[in-house]
Protein backbone atom coordinates (compact mmCIF):
# COMPACT_ATOMS: atom_id res chain seq x y z
CA UNK A 1 0.00 0.00 0.00
CA UNK A 2 1.36 3.44 -0.88
CA UNK A 3 1.96 6.01 1.86
CA UNK A 4 -0.74 8.21 0.30
CA UNK A 5 -3.39 5.47 0.40
CA UNK A 6 -2.29 4.52 3.92
CA UNK A 7 -2.73 8.13 5.02
CA UNK A 8 -6.21 8.32 3.48
CA UNK A 9 -7.25 5.12 5.27
CA UNK A 10 -5.85 6.39 8.58
CA UNK A 11 -7.66 9.71 8.08
CA UNK A 12 -10.94 7.88 7.44
CA UNK A 13 -10.33 5.78 10.58
CA UNK A 14 -10.12 9.10 12.50
CA UNK A 15 -6.53 8.34 13.54
CA UNK A 16 -5.49 11.31 15.68
CA UNK A 17 -1.81 10.55 15.00
CA UNK A 18 -2.37 10.89 11.25
CA UNK A 19 -3.73 14.41 11.72
CA UNK A 20 -0.71 15.33 13.87
CA UNK A 21 1.56 13.83 11.20
CA UNK A 22 0.12 15.81 8.27
CA UNK A 23 -0.06 18.97 10.40
CA UNK A 24 3.72 18.78 10.83
CA UNK A 25 4.52 17.54 7.29
CA UNK A 26 4.72 20.62 5.08
CA UNK A 27 5.39 18.35 2.12
CA UNK A 28 1.94 16.75 2.39
CA UNK A 29 0.01 19.68 0.89
CA UNK A 30 -0.20 17.96 -2.50
CA UNK A 31 -1.52 14.82 -0.84
CA UNK A 32 -4.12 16.83 1.09
CA UNK A 33 -5.26 18.45 -2.15
CA UNK A 34 -5.32 15.01 -3.76
CA UNK A 35 -7.65 13.73 -1.04
CA UNK A 36 -9.98 16.68 -1.60
CA UNK A 37 -9.98 16.11 -5.38
CA UNK A 38 -10.56 12.35 -5.07
CA UNK A 39 -13.32 12.85 -2.51
CA UNK A 40 -14.89 15.52 -4.73
CA UNK A 41 -14.71 13.25 -7.77
CA UNK A 42 -16.30 10.44 -5.74
CA UNK A 43 -19.13 12.78 -4.78
CA UNK A 44 -19.45 13.98 -8.36
CA UNK A 45 -19.59 10.45 -9.73
CA UNK A 46 -22.27 9.62 -7.18
CA UNK A 47 -24.19 12.72 -8.28
CA UNK A 48 -23.77 12.14 -12.03
CA UNK A 49 -27.10 10.36 -12.46
CA UNK A 50 -28.78 13.58 -11.28
CA UNK A 51 -26.46 16.23 -12.75
CA UNK A 52 -24.33 14.56 -15.43
CA UNK A 53 -20.81 15.67 -16.33
CA UNK A 54 -21.51 19.29 -15.41
CA UNK A 55 -22.31 18.19 -11.86
CA UNK A 56 -18.99 16.35 -11.73
CA UNK A 57 -17.03 19.42 -12.89
CA UNK A 58 -18.90 21.92 -10.73
CA UNK A 59 -18.70 19.62 -7.72
CA UNK A 60 -14.95 19.11 -8.06
CA UNK A 61 -14.09 22.79 -8.55
CA UNK A 62 -16.58 23.84 -5.89
CA UNK A 63 -15.08 21.37 -3.42
CA UNK A 64 -11.58 22.73 -3.97
CA UNK A 65 -12.79 26.28 -3.46
CA UNK A 66 -14.83 25.18 -0.45
CA UNK A 67 -11.81 23.37 1.06
CA UNK A 68 -9.63 26.46 0.86
CA UNK A 69 -12.40 28.78 2.04
CA UNK A 70 -13.35 26.55 4.98
CA UNK A 71 -9.68 26.17 6.00
CA UNK A 72 -9.18 29.94 5.79
CA UNK A 73 -12.31 30.65 7.83
CA UNK A 74 -11.34 27.96 10.34
CA UNK A 75 -7.91 29.53 10.65
CA UNK A 76 -9.39 32.97 11.40
CA UNK A 77 -12.08 31.67 13.75
CA UNK A 78 -9.81 29.16 15.47
CA UNK A 79 -6.73 31.31 15.96
CA UNK A 80 -8.24 34.78 16.38
CA UNK A 81 -11.76 34.40 17.81
CA UNK A 82 -11.84 31.09 19.69
CA UNK A 83 -8.19 30.36 20.41
CA UNK A 84 -6.95 28.66 23.55
CA UNK A 85 -3.72 29.83 25.26
CA UNK A 86 -1.66 27.09 23.54
CA UNK A 87 -3.24 27.56 20.09
CA UNK A 88 -0.57 27.86 17.44
CA UNK A 89 -1.25 27.17 13.78
CA UNK A 90 -0.82 28.51 10.29
CA UNK A 91 -3.11 28.24 7.27
CA UNK A 92 -1.01 25.45 5.76
CA UNK A 93 -1.52 23.23 8.79
CA UNK A 94 -5.27 23.65 8.51
CA UNK A 95 -5.28 23.09 4.75
CA UNK A 96 -3.37 19.83 5.23
CA UNK A 97 -5.42 18.45 8.12
CA UNK A 98 -8.78 19.57 6.72
CA UNK A 99 -7.81 18.18 3.32
CA UNK A 100 -7.26 14.74 4.83
CA UNK A 101 -10.56 15.01 6.72
CA UNK A 102 -12.23 14.66 3.29
CA UNK A 103 -11.09 11.02 3.04
CA UNK A 104 -14.39 9.52 4.28
CA UNK A 105 -16.09 11.25 1.36
CA UNK A 106 -14.72 8.56 -0.94
CA UNK A 107 -17.73 6.40 -0.09
CA UNK A 108 -19.93 8.86 -1.98
CA UNK A 109 -18.90 7.18 -5.23
CA UNK A 110 -21.36 4.40 -4.32
CA UNK A 111 -24.21 6.93 -4.37
CA UNK A 112 -24.42 6.20 -8.09
CA UNK A 113 -26.28 3.02 -7.06
CA UNK A 114 -29.98 3.90 -7.21
CA UNK A 115 -31.54 4.30 -3.80
CA UNK A 116 -28.26 4.75 -1.90
CA UNK A 117 -27.51 8.39 -2.72
CA UNK A 118 -29.19 10.16 0.16
CA UNK A 119 -28.10 7.63 2.80
CA UNK A 120 -24.48 7.55 1.64
CA UNK A 121 -24.25 11.32 1.34
CA UNK A 122 -25.61 11.73 4.87
CA UNK A 123 -23.21 9.11 6.23
CA UNK A 124 -20.27 10.65 4.38
CA UNK A 125 -21.15 14.14 5.62
CA UNK A 126 -21.33 13.06 9.26
CA UNK A 127 -18.12 11.02 8.96
CA UNK A 128 -16.27 13.91 7.28
CA UNK A 129 -17.51 16.33 9.95
CA UNK A 130 -16.19 14.02 12.69
CA UNK A 131 -12.85 13.85 10.85
CA UNK A 132 -12.78 17.61 10.50
CA UNK A 133 -13.38 18.13 14.21
CA UNK A 134 -10.36 15.92 14.92
CA UNK A 135 -8.33 17.70 12.22
CA UNK A 136 -9.16 21.13 13.65
CA UNK A 137 -8.58 20.06 17.24
CA UNK A 138 -5.14 18.71 16.34
CA UNK A 139 -4.11 21.56 14.02
CA UNK A 140 -5.14 24.24 16.51
CA UNK A 141 -3.71 22.34 19.50
CA UNK A 142 -7.04 22.53 21.32
CA UNK A 143 -7.64 20.73 24.58
CA UNK A 144 -11.40 21.04 24.08
CA UNK A 145 -13.19 19.00 21.44
CA UNK A 146 -16.26 21.20 22.00
CA UNK A 147 -14.26 24.24 20.92
CA UNK A 148 -13.20 22.39 17.75
CA UNK A 149 -16.85 21.51 17.08
CA UNK A 150 -17.86 25.17 17.49
CA UNK A 151 -15.10 26.33 15.12
CA UNK A 152 -16.14 23.73 12.51
CA UNK A 153 -19.82 24.61 12.70
CA UNK A 154 -19.26 28.38 12.55
CA UNK A 155 -16.84 27.93 9.65
CA UNK A 156 -19.21 25.61 7.80
CA UNK A 157 -22.12 28.05 8.07
CA UNK A 158 -19.99 30.98 6.88
CA UNK A 159 -18.50 28.93 4.05
CA UNK A 160 -21.94 27.74 2.90
CA UNK A 161 -23.29 31.29 2.87
CA UNK A 162 -20.27 32.63 0.96
CA UNK A 163 -20.41 29.80 -1.61
CA UNK A 164 -24.16 30.32 -2.04
CA UNK A 165 -23.60 34.02 -2.72
CA UNK A 166 -20.80 33.29 -5.19
CA UNK A 167 -22.90 30.70 -7.03
CA UNK A 168 -25.87 33.06 -7.17
CA UNK A 169 -23.64 35.85 -8.52
CA UNK A 170 -22.22 33.72 -11.32
CA UNK A 171 -25.65 32.36 -12.19
CA UNK A 172 -24.88 28.81 -11.10
CA UNK A 173 -26.71 26.53 -8.77
CA UNK A 174 -29.49 28.14 -6.72
CA UNK A 175 -28.28 29.18 -3.22
CA UNK A 176 -30.57 26.71 -1.43
CA UNK A 177 -28.89 23.82 -3.33
CA UNK A 178 -25.41 24.92 -2.25
CA UNK A 179 -26.42 25.22 1.40
CA UNK A 180 -27.97 21.72 1.39
CA UNK A 181 -24.67 20.24 0.15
Amino acid sequence: MTPFVDRMIRAAKLDVNLYEEVEADKGSMGQAMGVVVLSSLAGGIGFMQDAGMMGLMIGTVGSLIGWYLWAFLTYIIGTKLLSEPQTSADLGELLRTIGFSSAPGMIRVFAIIPGLGMILNLLASMWMLAAMVIAVRQALDYQSTYRAIAVCLIGWVLQAVILAIIMAMVGGVPPESVIEN
